[in-house]
């Protein structure tokens, strides 16, 4: 759901909803008589809630007392400890990613946008000795993607370029009308690799736009399914 599809890098409550929503057509679930549906608590948050994290989370369960909610906050922070436990193992990035923010750096300033919590960002960049490359980390208590690439609009037109693996990464950067240089899920280093020595030029030099782009776009698709490779029933 959040790796390997069209919906790549989604929060994490729409994705829950999703895996609800696939595993009520798995074949296997279906021929148990099992009925699966979307917990209808946890909808009715999303669309109330514009900052879909644990903080707002944690206060309607505190205004609620919904038992609902509360069940989900408690697998949102296992979640939480999950990812923290993955990167204190010291998960090193993809190869030329530090190369390719040191070149970056040298003429950009950098953001890290991110729907993943603030706390385990910073851990994470600070870990791999990545912090002083970027200016500013943006996670999901800052906002969604969209609302946090916001600040590239202080920029020229064609002056601000994201660097995603997710479609909602490259909706982002439409709806703020910046660049976007896919990383394709599955062949990241490759990915890294045409950044730094080829994308990154282009960028700078004012040739990234038009055919480039929609070529890097074109491949990008063809890396994230959109139906499971199981058949539905």
């Amino acid at each position: 759901m959040n790796l390997y599809s069209k919906t790549r890098g989604i929060n994490r409550f729409p994705a829950l909803i999703d895996d609800f929503k696939w595993l009520a057509k798995r074949p296997e679930v279906i021929a148990r008589g099992l009925k699966v549906e979307p917990p209808q608590e946890i909808i009715d948050w999303m669309n109330r809630e514009t900052k879909l994290g644990n903080a707002a989370l944690a206060a309607e369960v505190e205004r609620t007392g919904d038992p609902v909610l509360k069940k989900t906050l408690a697998w949102s922070l296992e979640v939480n400890e999950v990812i923290d436990a993955i990167v204190g193992e010291g998960v090193a990035p993809f190869p030329l990613v530090r190369e390719s923010l040191e070149k970056a750096g040298k003429k950009a300033d950098i953001m890290v946008v991110s729907a993943t919590p603030q706390a385990a960002l910073v851990k994470e960049w600070e870990n791999q000795g990545l912090l002083p490359y970027v200016s500013t980390i943006a996670g999901q208590e800052i906002g969604t993607k969209k609302e946090s690439l916001r600040w590239a609009a202080r920029y020229p037109k064609d002056h601000a370029l994201m660097i995603g693996d997710a479609p909602g990464d490259y909706k982002a950067s439409v709806a703020n009308d910046v660049l976007f240089f896919p990383i394709n899920p599955g062949d990241e280093e490759k990915s890294w690799e045409a950044f730094l020595n080829e994308g990154l030029d282009r960028f700078f030099a004012g040739t990234f736009a038009g055919e480039y782009q929609r070529r890097l776009l074109d491949e990008f698709d063809r890396h994230l399914p959109e139906l499971p490779p199981w058949k539905t029933v």
